[in-house]
């Protein structure tokens, strides 16, 4: 399977740069993955799809102010920190620039007028071009990130936004991710109470998101792509939620990709495959055309980059034809892309 059959041309102008105000007010394609059929709503209308006794699986994890600017020690050249993962309490996994310079032994500091806050040393360099990096402080390491770091926005989003949290879903809850579950940025809480009132339940899993959603597929043979590896957890409450509703024909609708990855990876880890039991732990499932959906029947997401895992995924749901013809006819009538743009709804 060849990667540039995930291909598709984008003008740069649909790639949407700043939040809408109002998060429900973004524009909703569906997409009917046994006919094809394409529809074009408003994300409002999302209600409409749902029926009372579908179970809506959200990713409840909070994005770290994870970006960090500071200086070599040495030199006091700039240099940058984007947190992925926590490996231990003060070590962590991350990506470094300027990478050639920034090798195993240097120092980091971190800091305002007033001094050194933070010191970073590279341990070790890590696989995909990563660095392990020690930290050393004074205080409680996560007020310090929260007033020396920024929010990690994807690089195709130029400007920091001047509000942190509408860079967080409205039920962000677990804090650990490098980037945020977007397709949940459409949510406001008064629509999840409506989604309620109608019988639809709400199921919340984590899945912290981390190095894979910042690496393209680089090899030729899609088959061939390693996924690095995320941090899961699936509860007794998601997983009895989830299990009564494939139990009695009901849709488990995955709120993101990520949602989608976790419940397809705790499936899998159970006795039972596709009964979920409650479980934790890291994940590099990579989803594609071929793969066997044991949980998810539906799926709300963004539109996602050329040649992306992400796309890959949703094609493995809908099929890659379906998918690249609604990607197609989102272009042509202008939709918002990626992290900030519009919601599909595949079903």
């Amino acid at each position: 399977m060849q990667v540039e059959w995930f291909d598709y041309e984008l003008p740069e102008s649909l790639i949407a740069q700043t939040p809408l105000k109002d998060r429900t007010s973004s524009r909703l394609l569906t997409l009917d993955k046994s006919t094809g059929a394409i529809a074009h709503q408003t994300f409002e209308q999302l209600i409409e799809y749902l029926e009372a006794g579908d179970v809506l699986v959200l990713n409840d994890t909070r994005v770290l102010p994870a970006r960090l600017f500071g200086v070599k020690a040495d030199t006091g050249a700039k240099a940058e920190v984007l947190l992925l993962k926590q490996l231990e309490e003060d070590r962590w996994e991350a990506l470094v620039k300027p990478g050639k310079r920034l090798k195993k032994g240097a120092t980091i500091l971190f800091g305002e007028e007033g001094g050194t806050l933070l010191t970073a040393t590279i341990e070790e360099e890590s696989d995909m071009g990563g660095r392990v990096l020690r930290f050393s402080y004074q205080g409680i390491f996560t007020e310090l990130l929260d007033k020396l770091g920024q929010m990690p926005l994807p690089p195709y989003i130029k400007e920091q936004l001047p509000e942190r949290e509408r860079y967080q879903t409205v039920y962000a809850k677990h804090e650990g991710s490098a980037a945020a579950p977007t397709a949940g940025l459409h949510f406001t809480q008064e629509y999840l109470n409506r989604l309620e009132q109608k019988g639809i339940q709400l199921a919340y899993i984590t899945l912290h998101v981390g190095l894979g959603t910042f690496r393209p597929v680089a090899v030729e043979d899609v088959e061939s792509h390693k996924m690095h590896e995320e941090y899961y957890e699936v509860g007794e409450e998601a997983a009895q939620l989830i299990n009564g509703a494939k139990a009695n024909g009901r849709r488990v609708v995955a709120i993101g990709t990520t949602s989608a990855r976790t419940l397809e990876t705790a499936a899998r880890m159970s006795a039972e495959p596709g009964k979920l039991q409650p479980c934790s732990g890291w994940t590099d499932i990579f989803i594609f055309p071929g793969f066997e959906f044991l949980i998810v029947d539906a799926l709300l997401t963004n539109f996602h980059l050329p040649k992306s895992t992400l796309l890959m995924l949703i094609s493995a749901l809908a099929g890659r034809e379906n998918v690249m013809a609604a990607y197609r006819e989102a272009v042509e009538r202008e939709y918002r892309f990626f992290s900030f743009g519009d919601a599909m709804f595949i079903y």
